[in-house]
């Protein structure tokens, strides 16, 4: 796949998935979903890849004029797992536990951990120097965007940040297994399934823990619908991706989700203190890593 075209597709993804973090906000409120309500947010967020599941299954059977059948039940389990419930469980449960800001910066290392887990483990392409400057260029940009303004204290917890750090690295897998079983299985067709599998097992998880949404009014459907439009089209777009490219190419293009979330968040929820210098100097840091990582010239 042209470089270019790679590039921007994967930065639509990354907009969409910005445009998650005021949506998610909007979602909490519209919804009476208190801050620490862990299990109406998981209820919540299972609903939403859930119905992402049915919209890649409806409209790629639509599209291919016949019903797409679930297939190879196995990798479907692997990516629901890894891809949505192992993932957002302890990424939701952490989040709960640890201040957005750790969050954010804990994220930014799944990046390292996506890139490690593809060279090292499932030697799927070579970790090289170029590799590994760019994701540091993406990281310090996020690190930036985050700790700038903000308070950032040592403190470490397993049900905190290592919850978050454990997401992480279920996300790392996660890519991998997409660009392992991509190479004879109909990736679609498992994002798809995997959605809906996974958002069905935290919707009744969530339910049966206690939590619950609030409906107020037809904007919840609205809203809830447009979410699980993030995610079908999103993954799906980011799964041919990963299928077509190195893993690391892709994966440093996601040092822009939190980026994308401060200036969405900034002109659609007018939170105007989350938007300075910093966020500048961590666009042109990210922008400067992938660059690097995109280059056809790697080192051994």
């Amino acid at each position: 796949m042209n470089g270019i075209i790679m590039i921007l597709v994967a930065m639509f993804c990354c907009l969409l998935w910005g445009s998650a973090f005021p949506c998610i906000k909007i979602g909490y409120k519209l919804f009476d979903i208190p801050a620490g309500d862990m299990w109406s947010q998981i209820l919540f967020a299972g609903i939403r890849f859930a119905i992402a599941g049915v919209m890649v299954i409806t409209f790629s059977s639509i599209g291919r004029k016949k019903f797409i059948k679930p297939a190879q039940p196995k990798r479907i389990i692997t990516l629901s797992l890894s891809q949505t419930i192992v993932q957002y469980m302890f990424f939701y449960v952490g989040l709960a536990h640890t201040t957005g800001v750790k969050s954010s910066i804990i994220t930014g290392i799944g990046t390292f951990l996506t890139l490690l887990v593809a060279c090292l483990i499932f030697k799927q392409e070579k970790l090289t120097s170029t590799k590994i400057i760019g994701s540091m260029l993406g990281f310090t940009g996020i690190v930036l965007v985050n700790v700038t303004g903000n308070n950032l204290d040592m403190n470490m917890s397993l049900m905190g940040e290592g919850f978050v750090l454990l997401a992480a690295l279920s996300s790392a897998f996660s890519s991998a297994f997409i660009k392992e079983f991509s190479k004879d299985s109909d990736v679609v067709m498992l994002c798809g399934y995997q959605f809906f599998c996974g958002g069905i097992c935290m919707a009744i998880v969530g339910t049966l823990a206690g939590g619950k949404l609030v409906y107020s009014g037809p904007e919840c459907i609205l809203l809830i619908l447009y979410m699980g439009f993030i995610s079908a089209a999103a993954y799906t777009l980011w799964s041919l991706l990963l299928k077509y490219n190195d893993v690391s190419k892709v994966s440093t293009c996601k040092f822009m989700n939190p980026i994308f979330g401060v200036l969405l968040s900034f002109v659609i929820l007018k939170e105007h203190n989350a938007l300075g210098w910093q966020v500048l100097a961590a666009l042109i840091l990210v922008t400067l890593g992938i660059y690097i990582v995109n280059q056809k010239k790697e080192d051994a």
